[in-house]
């Protein structure tokens, strides 16, 4: 049941602004409570112009921060809302009008454990950006231990959590986990969308935003990746001045990714703007497995040595070697149009189920992909691709790879920044060689011996472990023998601690073998 009057209240108001613009459509297509969506149909006013997902981003901006990071968050689960759904709300605005300065101030001294004047010889009060869940003011450093105001101050960007957050999106995650049980109880054709995991999912992702502490965390982390590499910086971290629900950096200027104009203008190369991007992309992905989560062209810009800066550090993420190994041998098999290596690649990794014909699902790859080949880029939609390709694995029963989707996203924005300077770029033939060199690296038949030799290493490591663990098994089943025959012929109790012991001893170079050979 439901906790309270007020989270009916609160039901009863989302359901009349999802009405309102004309966003039930997605409601209907559930089949939960048609009794009740025809009657708000009926009842509310509604905008009907767009199609459904602008209409559910809209709605979305309506109700509120939680909402905005749901319906981000769903706009990267394609398979579970559809390809035209998940465009139209990657479309979604993540700008609010902006809290009170004076509420910025007085949590920033909160969190900071410090008079704001102290910490600050400027605060900007108008807010730079506003966003979902927080917002950002410019600000010059005070340095404690200088009584010059001008002695190591620094320019930086302070980003500060909004009042009460956290408790709105507490509130609103009660709703949509009581939903989402609903949904499993009454409709089993929705169970294997598994609603309760997608707001669990959901929950981590936005409780992780809301924590600015591990934002600096990422940060730090990625601007480590390429503490040699000038073409990709990350604003460095104040942590003196950073906190759970504050975020001091330094402040940066350039030019948004995607201001084609303003990039000629200031004279940069354009192709060569891409190759960085390229290489960028490759680097974190595949040589670091720790990639930016939200590269959209708000979080891109140029500055004026022509390198690439990122801002927003939120969502990221992470891919273990196995999968990105697993993602460079099918990047590479498409780029070479091998769709039974693309099939095999996947086969082996688990994702096509037993007993599916791998060369049916090689023609079918074939089908998806090859109409997008010699085609010019400004004419291809990967959004359509992304949708035939969730089709395909839904007809083939393939398991949808979580892993993967995050990166997905960040594909497409990147490819979207690419067409808009320059069409006659393709940004993934770019990384291809680098792709390449990676996978000779790391996957041909020097790394796979040295790899070998890593395990074999770690498993005679662990072979003294071994030695032990049986000896101690040796030493407790003679002991219990002992127990249980005491009276009977030693020479008897002796034959079966000698034989258990030999039993034992076998298993554990079983075991030994195994894991060398393995």
């Amino acid at each position: 049941m439901l906790r309270s009057p007020l989270m009916l209240w609160r039901l009863l108001r989302i359901a009349r602004t999802l009405a309102r613009h004309d966003a039930l459509a997605a409601v209907e297509k559930t089949g939960v409570a048609p009794t009740l969506t025809a009657l708000l149909r009926w009842l509310v006013p509604r905008r009907r112009d767009g199609r459904p997902g602008e209409k559910l981003a809209r709605a979305f901006v309506a109700l509120g921060p939680s909402f905005i990071k749901l319906g981000q968050f769903l706009a990267t689960r394609a398979d579970l809302i559809g390809e035209e759904m998940s465009a139209d709300l990657s479309e979604l605005q993540d700008r609010l009008a902006p809290f009170p300065a004076a509420a910025a101030r007085a949590a920033i001294a909160d969190e900071l454990g410090a008079p704001l004047e102290e910490l600050f010889v400027r605060f900007e009060d108008v807010p730079v950006s506003a966003a979902s869940i927080a917002q950002v003011h410019f600000a010059i450093t005070r340095p404690r231990d200088s009584q010059d105001p001008e002695d190591g101050a620094r320019e930086v960007a302070v980003k500060v959590l909004r009042p009460q957050v956290e408790e709105k999106l507490e509130r609103d995650l009660q709703l949509l986990y009581w939903l989402a049980r609903l949904a499993e109880r009454t409709e089993p054709r929705l169970r294997r969308f598994r609603p309760v995991a997608v707001v669990a999912e959901f929950e981590r992702v936005a409780k992780t935003e809301m924590d600015l502490r591990l934002e600096a965390a990422a940060a730090n982390e990625l601007a480590e990746n390429f503490a040699e590499d000038d073409s990709y910086r990350v604003p460095a971290v104040d942590w003196e001045r950073t906190g759970r629900r504050v975020l001091t950096m330094a402040r940066i200027s350039g030019i948004r990714m995607d201001d084609r104009a303003a990039l000629l203008a200031a004279g940069h190369d354009l192709p060569d703007v891409l190759e960085k991007a390229a290489a960028i992309f490759f680097h974190q992905v595949f040589r670091d497995g720790f990639f930016h989560g939200d590269q959209h062209p708000g979080n891109m810009f140029v500055d004026d040595d022509g390198s690439i800066v990122a801002v927003d550090f939120g969502i990221m993420g992470r891919l273990d070697r196995a999968t990105r190994a697993l993602l460079a041998d099918m990047l590479l098999a498409t780029l070479r149009r091998d769709y039974r290596r693309l099939a095999e690649v996947q086969a082996q990794a688990g994702f096509l189920p037993p007993g599916q014909p791998l060369d049916l699902y090689a023609q079918s790859l074939r089908a998806v992909c090859e109409p997008i080949f010699g085609q010019p880029l400004e004419r291809i939609s990967f959004a359509r691709l992304l949708g035939q390709l969730l089709q395909l694995t839904e007809s083939f029963q393939m398991p949808v790879q979580p892993q993967l989707v995050l990166l997905q996203k960040n594909m497409l924005m990147a490819e979207g920044v690419s067409r808009r300077l320059d069409s006659d770029l393709n940004i993934w033939l770019l990384a291809e060689p680098l792709i390449a060199q990676w996978v000779r690296a790391h996957r041909g038949p020097a790394a796979r011996a040295l790899h070998g030799a890593e395990e074999v290493a770690q498993t005679l490591n662990r072979l003294p472990q071994l030695a032990r663990r049986a000896e101690d098994a040796l030493d407790l089943l003679s002991q219990d023998r002992r127990g249980e025959r005491q009276g009977e012929a030693s020479s008897y109790g002796n034959g079966r601690a000698s034989g258990a012991g030999f039993w034992l001893s076998l298993v554990a170079l079983v075991v030994a073998l195994a894991a060398l050979l393995d």
